[in-house]
C-alpha cells in the first residue's frame, strides 16, 4: 500500500519562508512524477510544482523564482521550499505521486497517490 505523509507547513508572515516534506512509503514503480498541489477555500486544486525521477522540474507561473521542488530518492522524500511567501499562497498543500503523467504535469487526475494535506497560512 502506497502512503504519502506530509509534514511542515504552518503560519508565516508575508515575505517569510516555509518548507514542506512528503515521505513516500510502499511505492515500487521504476519511475515517478511527484508534485505539489494546493487548494484554497472555494477554489479548485492547483498544480504548483512537479519533478520527475531524473530531477527535471516545472513550476506554475505564480511561484517561479520563489518555490523550489526537490527530492531525495534515497530517502523517498519530496520537498518544497517556499520563499517570499504571499497571502495568496495560503492553501492546503498536497503532495502527489504517479508513475507516468505524460505532459499532464499539473493535471490532478494524472496522479494516482495523494497525501493528506498540510495547511500553509500567510498573513499580510
Amino acid at each position: 500500500q502506497v502512503q504519502l505523509v506530509e509534514s511542515g507547513g504552518g503560519s508565516v508572515q508575508a515575505g517569510g519562508s516555509l518548507g514542506l516534506s512528503c515521505a513516500v512509503f510502499g511505492y515500487t514503480y521504476s519511475t515517478h512524477y511527484m508534485a505539489w498541489f494546493r487548494q484554497a477555500p472555494g477554489k479548485g486544486r492547483e498544480g504548483v510544482a512537479v519533478i520527475d525521477l531524473d530531477g527535471r522540474s516545472r513550476y506554475e507561473d505564480s511561484v517561479k523564482g520563489r518555490f523550489t521542488i526537490s527530492q531525495d530518492n534515497a530517502k523517498n522524500t519530496l520537498y518544497l521550499q517556499m520563499n517570499s511567501l504571499k497571502p495568496e499562497d495560503s492553501a492546503m498543500y498536497y503532495c502527489a505521486l504517479g508513475p507516468w503523467v505524460g505532459v499532464r504535469w499539473f493535471d490532478s487526475n494524472a496522479y494516482k497517490y495523494w497525501g493528506q494535506g498540510t495547511q500553509v497560512t500567510v498573513s499580510s
